[in-house]
């Protein structure tokens, strides 16, 4: 058993507040640890996976299982590539990718993730933390460059956020554009892929009141741990789309255009 690789959400909660932070009662933050499944998640930190290894056992101790198609598409002596994926879960979908991925090039890979998941000690080393609040976002355009500049295959979402029910469907947010021009400009093609699962409908209906109420704190991902604990035993299905070379994303069209033309591709998988 590793406690050190545990979470204390009272003391990431306070840190995150600042001078603020003794304003917060501890019932509440105890509240949060419950409602999050503190020790549920802890139980499983503490046995020290780390990198593709933690994704890999973090399926397995949800007992979550997965199909998974086109791999096969994607080869395995490529040069960098960039993975994009849409992000039904917010969850469980990065984990999955992670330990797919990884596992297929020997752990050459990274994340662009929210710095919260830098708590997670096992899954930190594949990770970088992106926070464009704070003093680390003077930083993050050199962290991005470095990182698209490696040799690690690049995974992220470019809608940034977990999809939401958008005209009664589950569907990405618009995709941000920046992974276009980061692959063109380091030449990596790009690897669709399209994750098919949801959320329950509590999510959605929480995501959209935030909508409606203009809040500027996403209430709706702090149920996220709640819905990745209450996905216990479920089936997804990952599907690899055939790399896109980089030279697809010239002058004919804008990068923000190229970016929804790209997500239009994963949805089509």
């Amino acid at each position: 058993m590793n406690e050190g690789n545990t979470i204390n959400i009272d003391s990431i909660v306070r840190a995150r507040a600042g001078r603020r932070a003794r304003w917060i009662p501890r019932f509440a933050t105890r509240w949060l640890e419950r409602f999050i499944h503190q020790d549920f998640i802890n139980t499983f930190l503490s046995r020290g996976y780390v990198g593709v290894e933690f994704c890999e056992k973090g399926i397995e101790y949800l007992g979550a299982t997965l199909t998974i198609e086109g791999l096969e598409n994607v080869p395995l002596d490529a040069q960098p590539l960039t993975f994009v994926s849409n992000h039904p879960l917010g969850a469980i979908d990065g984990v999955a990718l992670g330990g797919i991925i990884g596992r297929r090039y020997d752990g050459r890979v990274k994340y662009l993730v929210n710095d919260l998941l830098l708590n997670l000690k096992g899954l930190a080393p594949i990770c970088v933390g992106i926070n464009k609040l704070g003093a680390q976002s003077r930083n993050l355009p050199k962290l991005v460059n470095e990182t698209f500049q490696s040799d690690n295959h690049v995974i992220l979402f470019p809608a940034g956020l977990c999809s939401r029910l958008i005209d009664g469907e589950i569907h990405d947010i618009p995709w941000s554009k920046a992974f276009i021009s980061k692959s063109v400009q380091n030449q990596r093609d790009v690897v669709p892929v399209h994750f098919i699962g949801q959320n329950s409908p509590r999510f959605y209906r929480i995501a959209r009141w935030c909508k409606r109420l203009r809040l500027k704190f996403n209430i709706a991902m702090l149920t996220l741990p709640d819905e990745m604990y209450k996905s216990q035993g479920r089936h997804y299905t990952v599907r690899f789309g055939k790399p896109i070379p980089y030279q697809t994303f010239d002058s004919s069209r804008t990068p923000a255009e190229w970016a929804l033309w790209v997500e239009d591709r994963v949805y089509e998988i």
